[in-house]
C-alpha cells in the first residue's frame, strides 16, 4: 500500500506549527515556532501581534519543515490545516497559506478542527481502541467524548463557565505567577501539600459537567481574605490545593463515565495533558480495570501541527472529504 504524507499547517493561537505526518502515526517531522516569550510580557496572547506573528515565520516554518524531513512538496499526498476554533487572525494566516499551497502545488485541501486534532494527538506513536472516552481539558475547553469509531463525536459533559486550563491561567496571575500559568502552578503544587479546604464543585452532581468559576473565586477569596487579614498565603500549598480539587473532580468523572459507557479505551487531549498530576491521577485510577489509558507525549499535548495532519488523514480516510478554496477561518465551533 502506499504511504499517504499529510502536511498541516497550525497557527489557530501561539504556535506557528507545520508537520509532515505518515499514514496518520507517524511523524516525519514536526517544526513549533512558538511566540509564548513575546505574549508573556502581557500576560497573556495579544491577537494582533499573534497574526502579525503568524504571517511573518509561517514561510520560513515551511521550508524548515521539509528541509528536515528530506521531502519535497512533491511528496506531499494532501494538506491538512486547522480552520476552527481559535483566534481569527491568527487561523487566516494558516488558512490561506494552506490554500495557496493547494492551488500552486494542485494539493488536495483538508479543513480540520482543532479540537479534533488534539484528540488525534494520541494517534501518534499510538492506537485507539473504540469504543473509546476522551477528556479534553485545554484552555478553551474542558468536554468529556465519547467516540465509537472514528470521528463520530458524542458530548456528554462539558464546562458550564471556565475551560480548567482557563482556571490555571487565572490562578497563576493571582499568586504572581508567569504566563502560561498551567505548568507554573503545576510546578508550585509538587512543592506544597493539599492543606487548604478548596471545593470539589460539580464533583457529585450525577451528570458529567464541569465548573471551575466557583473553584478560580474561591481561590481569589481565600488570598484576598488573608491579605485583610495580614496573614501570609502559601502559594506552594495554595497550588497544591487548587490542582488536588481540579484532577480529583475530572478523574472521578472521567472514570465514572467510562464504567457507565463500556468503553475501551480513555485517553487525555489537550494542553492540560501535560499536567503531571493530571497524568499520574488518570493512569492510577485505571491501573485495576480492563480500560486502557492513552494520554500523548509531552511534545503533542500543547498545540501542532503533528496532531492536525494525524486527524486530517483520519478524517479523509472517514469522509473522503476534500475541502474546496472558498474554506474560511471560525473563531467558534464544536466538534
Amino acid at each position: 500500500m502506499k504511504d499517504v504524507n499529510i502536511l498541516a499547517i497550525e497557527s489557530s493561537c501561539d504556535e506557528t506549527s507545520m508537520a509532515i505526518i505518515r499514514n496518520g502515526c507517524e511523524c516525519v517531522h514536526l517544526t513549533v515556532l512558538t511566540q509564548m516569550d513575546t505574549h508573556a510580557e502581557f500576560g497573556g496572547v495579544v491577537p494582533e501581534i499573534d497574526s502579525r506573528m503568524h504571517t511573518e515565520n509561517v514561510t520560513m516554518v515551511l521550508e524548515d519543515t521539509l528541509m528536515k524531513s528530506g521531502m519535497t512538496m512533491d511528496e506531499i499526498d494532501a494538506i491538512a490545516v486547522t480552520y476552527a476554533p481559535g483566534l481569527l487572525g491568527s487561523l487566516l494566516v494558516g488558512v490561506e497559506f494552506a490554500k495557496t499551497l493547494s492551488f500552486v502545488y494542485k494539493k488536495p485541501l483538508i479543513a480540520v478542527n482543532h479540537i479534533a486534532g488534539h484528540i488525534y494527538a494520541n494517534q501518534i506513536e499510538g492506537e485507539m481502541n473504540f469504543p473509546l472516552l476522551a477528556l479534553l481539558v485545554s484552555g478553551g475547553n474542558t468536554e468529556l467524548i465519547l467516540m465509537k469509531d472514528h470521528f463520530d463525536f458524542e458530548i456528554i459533559g462539558q464546562t458550564l463557565d471556565d475551560a480548567v486550563g482557563e482556571a490555571y491561567d487565572k490562578v497563576a496571575r493571582v499568586c504572581g505567577l508567569p504566563y502560561p500559568g498551567g505548568p507554573a502552578v503545576d510546578r508550585l503544587a509538587h512543592m506544597g501539600e493539599d492543606v487548604y479546604n478548596l471545593p470539589r464543585v460539580m464533583k457529585n452532581t450525577g451528570d458529567y459537567n464541569f465548573s471551575f468559576s466557583g473553584l478560580k473565586s474561591a481561590v481569589i477569596n481565600l488570598v484576598h481574605n488573608n491579605q485583610q487579614r495580614g496573614e501570609e498565603t502559601n502559594f506552594n500549598n495554595l497550588c497544591a490545593s487548587f490542582q488536588a480539587s481540579v484532577v480529583e473532580t475530572l478523574v472521578y468523572k472521567t472514570k465514572k463515565a467510562a464504567e457507565e459507557y463500556n468503553v475501551s479505551q480513555v485517553i487525555i487531549a489537550g494542553g492540560v495533558s501535560a499536567n503531571k498530576a493530571l497524568r499520574e491521577a488518570i493512569v492510577k485510577a485505571f491501573e485495576n480495570t480492563n480500560i486502557l489509558v492513552s494520554i500523548p507525549p509531552f511534545k503533542y499535548c500543547t498545540d501542532n501541527a503533528a496532531m492536525i495532519a494525524a486527524a486530517g488523514y483520519w478524517q479523509y480516510q472517514t469522509f473522503k472529504e476534500i475541502r474546496k478554496l472558498d474554506i474560511n477561518g471560525l473563531a467558534d465551533l464544536e466538534l
